[in-house]
């Protein structure tokens, strides 16, 4: 159940970061889902490294890192994806 709940939180956090990002991310949504598990999963970790990882009621501020987090990879992954997209459409050319 772990596993499908990571799924379920990387796409809602990877979708939402890409809507808080400027411009078009021109990435797939497999990997959306894998960057917004990565953001949620950094943003646990500063979470934790701050001290407010776990609260009493709903943590707030947890959820806002791993949201930064997301935002994080996602803008980072994009690059990198286009990139990784570019050289490939000029190694096939030559």
């Amino acid at each position: 159940m772990s596993w499908l709940w990571a799924i379920i939180v990387g796409l809602v956090l990877g979708v939402i970061a890409r809507a808080i990002l400027p411009g078009k991310q021109d990435i797939p949504l497999w990997l959306t889902v894998i960057f917004g598990i990565l953001g949620s999963i950094l943003g646990n970790a500063v979470a934790g490294w701050i001290g407010v990882r776990d609260t009493s009621g709903i943590d707030w501020m947890r959820h806002i890192l791993q949201l930064i987090g997301a935002v994080v990879v996602v803008g980072v992954g994009d690059m990198l994806w286009q990139s990784m997209k570019g050289n490939r459409k000029r190694q096939q050319r030559t």
